[in-house]
């Protein structure tokens, strides 16, 4: 494979790569973009099921949302979007109830004159703020809160943090934690931000839309990793044993791309169980959690997420963690963030940063626990830094 006809090369079509590869061509460069799956727009992907016309996301659920007005701006510009506010549910103890919780889960399973008083508290406590995390919740000096705070942490944080990431809540990176934080209101709504919505047509539509110049030459089933070599003595990327002078974005594993050099980063995955019932509606929300449950940790409903008419069926999805690597953990889902990980991430963000015309972006190469906004921002600043060296 001949690469010296393109100005930019390109590891994985997810957002951060598409979006970087977006913005070169439309600055009319030439770029490569290579990619090991079958299809497009990584785990964003997305498809209508035959048997049923419903749209299906294939890796798990996504709803966008963000509160920066430069991603909105961009995406907007790109393809059109609709709003759409996400709820979901959180099945605990035989009950359903708002996530994130709320003054409704509260008088779910409080009894009436202590829900009173433990609303009350929690709105003088922290001064009527809508939000605050469970983290803050725990280390409460009152009583009734703290009481709160645990009953959530065991039927839910606990059990649902060893389910997902197969460690104990107290070797988790903090910010993982404070992800879904508990709401202080009655306000049913998964997300706050600014902006709230949806693809037209799904995503991997608005991802061929960006993918669409003809300056950009897509091959699928491609693995980067067995065409790219780093070359860390020199700091160079070589591309099938020659230097490759023009700037890559790399997407992937991190620790991969380095051969692994300082042993191995955790990635957690996750496998998904899809069923097709006969009938309009299984649950009340497009995603509802299942912390208590065996095995699985949410169940997600297609037909609401985007809402569609499925004629009389619709689809689920049971979602199932898993390690990566293992029978059922092919796709490397998420970064475990514990300080013995993140401190091997830093070695291995030294190393790459000897590498002039390398650049790291997205979930897996920078190691980081990305929204989807968090993404198409990474790239936007990834776009910017090479214009201003290499690019």
């Amino acid at each position: 494979m001949r690469v010296a006809e393109y100005d930019l090369v390109v590891a994985g079509c997810g957002f951060v790569g598409s979006v970087v590869a977006h913005l070169a061509a439309q600055n009319n460069k030439r770029v490569l973009l290579l990619e090991r799956r079958s299809h497009i727009a990584g785990n964003m992907y997305d498809e209508v099921d035959l048997n049923t016309g419903i749209l299906v996301q294939k890796y798990g659920p996504h709803s966008f949302h963000t509160i920066d007005d430069r991603v909105y701006d961009f995406l907007t510009s790109v393809g059109d979007w609709y709003p759409f506010t996400l709820t979901a549910r959180v099945e605990m103890l035989g009950r359903a109830t708002p996530s994130p919780f709320n003054f409704t889960t509260i008088e779910t399973y409080f009894e009436p004159q202590k829900a009173h008083a433990l609303k009350k508290r929690l709105m003088d406590t922290y001064r009527y703020a809508p939000k605050v995390t469970i983290v803050e919740l725990l280390k409460s000096d009152d009583p009734l809160i703290r009481e709160y705070a645990d009953f959530l942490f065991e039927n839910d944080y606990r059990p649902y943090t060893v389910k997902q990431w197969n460690i104990r809540p107290e070797e988790l990176d903090i910010s993982v934690l404070s992800r879904v934080p508990v709401r202080n209101d009655y306000i049913d709504r998964y997300f706050d931000d600014k902006y709230q919505m949806m693809p037209e047509g799904g995503f991997t539509a608005f991802f061929k839309k960006l993918l669409g110049s003809p300056l950009i030459e897509v091959r699928l089933n491609c693995d980067a990793l067995e065409h790219l070599k780093i070359d860390t003595e020199n700091g160079r990327v070589m591309f099938d044993g020659e230097e490759l002078r023009v700037p890559v974005v790399y997407t992937g594993a991190l620790d991969e791309l380095f051969e692994r050099r300082f042993g191995k980063l955790p990635y957690r995955s996750v496998w998904f169980e899809f069923k097709t019932l006969n009938m309009d509606s299984f649950q009340d929300a497009p995603g509802v959690a299942h912390p208590l449950a065996k095995g699985y940790t949410r169940i997600t409903e297609y037909t609401k997420l985007p809402p569609q008419d499925g004629r009389g069926k619709t689809i689920v999805a049971y979602e199932y963690p898993a390690e990566y690597g293992g029978a059922k953990g092919k796709e490397p889902y998420y970064p475990v963030l514990t300080a013995e990980s993140m401190d091997m991430r830093e070695r291995y963000g030294e190393l790459a940063k000897s590498v002039k015309n390398l650049h790291l972006g997205g979930r897996l190469a920078d190691f980081k626990y990305y929204n989807m906004d968090q993404a198409v921002l990474r790239a936007l600043e990834i776009y910017d830094a090479m214009r201003q060296t290499t690019l």
